[in-house]
């Protein structure tokens, strides 16, 4: 006689552990640019430098400054009537092409690599990424850039005590002055990183900031004297200057209107950076 083994409800399997969500926040692109940022040596050359070039450049005006008065010597237009605060900012000029170019690395260096492409499949939305990018280099670029201008305005300030130039954090004017460096140094910094994500080079990004630095402002003083009182003031340069500039005048765009121009400079910038990399591919 056959005989049927009973059927036992089959065991139910071990549940799998479900894999976790993971969603592209503002926050995680901003730790991800974060940590590339720094993970690059490019980075911390290119900060030394441009704290060097700050610090070292601002010294030496100001004992060049200090030699000429108790030697007797006489002082050139670079020098005559020159404050503590412009001869510790000396080295700013400087400083913003150090900080400009590595904001053209930020954004331009990986369309060199290739990494913009995993960058891009990790975040498809692809805008979050440059206003990260934008955003933590404007913020280191600010830190250095402050930094570096209240070190060399307290190390200038002492060298240049007891001459016409000398001044004090408490006078009028300089702290704003000192802030408005470290400011100017760091919206430099957004326009290379913008002129790096526009142009995709490192090359072209690097060129074009140099001129709009250096070369234009250069080209708009041979124009005429009229077309210069309209236009110099304007230029990217010349209104961060005003920023920083201790005393102002008649030719020169006040500390705010400064900032604003430049402010609108950097988001000209950064708006066209942005449409291209929404409408075309990487």
């Amino acid at each position: 006689m056959t005989t049927i083994a009973p059927i036992h409800p089959a065991e139910p399997s071990e549940a799998r552990p479900a894999r976790p969500a993971y969603r592209v926040t503002g926050r995680r692109v901003l730790r991800a640019e974060w940590a590339k940022l720094w993970s690059l040596r490019s980075t911390w050359i290119t900060l030394g430098l441009a704290l060097l070039f700050v610090i070292a450049f601002g010294i030496i005006a100001s004992a060049q400054y200090k030699h000429r008065i108790t030697s007797g010597g006489h002082l050139d237009r670079d020098f005559a009537g020159a404050t503590a605060v412009r001869l510790s900012l000396f080295g700013t000029n400087f400083g913003q092409l150090a900080l400009g170019v590595l904001g053209v690395l930020v954004t331009a260096g990986e369309y060199s690599t290739g990494m913009i492409r995993s960058t891009l499949a990790a975040v498809p939305r692809r805008l979050p990424v440059l206003w990260s990018k934008a955003a933590v280099h404007w913020a280191v670029a600010l830190l250095v850039g402050t930094a570096g201008a209240f070190t060399s305005f307290l190390i200038g300030s002492g060298i240049v005590a007891g001459t016409p130039a000398a001044l004090t954090l408490s006078d009028p004017g300089v702290v704003r002055s000192l802030l408005g460096a470290g400011l100017y140094l760091a919206l430099v910094g957004v326009l290379g990183a913008a002129l790096g994500a526009l142009l995709r080079s490192v090359a072209g990004g690097i060129s074009v900031l140099v001129a709009v630095l250096m070369l234009i402002p250069g080209l708009v003083s041979l124009l005429p004297t009229s077309w210069q009182d309209h236009i110099g003031p304007y230029l990217p340069g010349n209104a961060g200057e005003a920023m920083f500039t201790l005393h102002h005048d008649s030719s020169t765009l006040s500390p705010t209107a400064g900032l604003l121009v430049l402010l609108a400079w950097a988001a000209l910038a950064l708006g066209a950076a942005a449409w291209r990399l929404v409408r075309t591919d990487a």
